[in-house]
């Protein structure tokens, strides 16, 4: 292998190993991308999820999951539904405690 076959494998891994150290993800690892819906007919909903804040989203989400396998939705979380929904979970978490 010559000089500059050799420049630019060492170049190729140096890139690589500089594009590896870089952060993916910013913002953090958050399921929904901006505010979310503020309010879903309740007949739609199958099952409602909250993530709360960790170190991969700095965030509260409440994911709806829609019934008929229609798919999952973000609700934001400052809406009326939405804290509903939040004290409705943690409701019934606490009781399961």
């Amino acid at each position: 292998m010559n000089i500059k076959g050799m420049a630019i494998v060492l170049a190729v891994i140096f890139l690589a190993t500089v594009v590896q150290g870089f952060p993916m993800f910013k913002r953090g690892r958050c399921l929904c991308i901006g505010p979310g819906l503020k309010a879903i007919k309740v007949t739609y909903i199958e099952k409602a999820s909250i993530m709360y804040p960790s170190n991969s989203c700095d965030k509260i989400e409440v994911i709806i999951t829609l019934k008929a396998h229609k798919g999952k939705r973000c609700l934001d979380p400052t809406s009326k539904q939405a804290g509903l929904i939040i004290r409705q979970v943690e409701r019934k978490n606490s009781l399961k405690h």
